[in-house]
């Protein structure tokens, strides 16, 4: 079986035909926790249990979907790019607001790790949480991390954000577009990203310019913070 995912054109089609069906149940119940990414990750991970294909033959089979996340990640460029004039106005609001929810995020993390008893490895693993997954792994293999633990954090951490984070946003009385789309890219990048573009476009170019920005801003801020913390 392993042999047959491991074949490009069914890995494919397993993937995106599984995701295809979850946005359709997604559009008919409007149910939070049935949001398309989670659901689709749940699937696909009971369909490769239940079948015992290895993860080395479902990657090679899905590699052309592990290729398009980076041209994906620029094509939010184009809504960069139309929301232009409104980033400019509100560029010291957004630089603030990504400093401070990068350092928030670094130091939390550590110290409820670190109350919690775990090693210094695997706080090193949760630093980069909020950060896009290339640029996390990256960062926790550099200090000392163990990258395969970033990798999952980081994509829970995204799904979450997406499932959790409108209804949050909404009951907390957030109604501003460039802070519900600050708040959805920098605590759940890419896939936050993709939910702040349901809920507006310039909620999506914002979200999608908090991604990179709060790469650079945790790349900076997560060694220093290690000296302190």
């Amino acid at each position: 079986m392993s042999e047959v995912f491991a074949m490009q054109p069914f890995g494919l089609a397993f993937v995106l035909g599984i995701y295809l069906a979850a946005v359709w149940l997604y559009k008919k119940t409007r149910f939070s926790l049935l949001h398309p990414v989670l659901t689709s990750i749940l699937v696909i991970i009971a369909v490769l249990s239940i079948l015992d294909v290895e993860y080395s033959a479902f990657r090679e089979g899905s590699q052309l979907i592990d290729f398009m996340l980076g041209p994906s990640v620029v094509a939010l460029g184009s809504q960069l790019y139309e929301e232009m004039k409104l980033i400019k106005r509100n560029s010291l609001s957004i630089l603030t607001a990504i400093a401070v929810g990068s350092i928030v995020g670094i130091v939390s993390v550590s110290l409820v790790a670190k109350w919690l008893g775990a090693d210094e490895v695997l706080i090193t693993s949760l630093q980069p949480k909020s950060v896009t997954t290339p640029i996390a792994i990256e960062l926790a293999g550099r200090f000392g991390g163990f990258q395969p633990a970033t990798a999952i954090v980081v994509v829970l951490t995204g799904v979450f954000g997406a499932v959790v984070g409108p209804f949050i946003l909404d009951k907390a009385g957030i109604s501003s577009k460039i802070a519900r789309g600050l708040a959805m890219g920098s605590a759940a990048h890419g896939v936050g990203t993709a939910r702040a573009i349901e809920l507006g476009a310039v909620e999506g170019a914002i979200s999608g310019l908090s991604i990179g920005l709060m790469g650079l801003a945790t790349a900076i801020f997560m060694p220093l913070l290690r000296l302190i913390l």
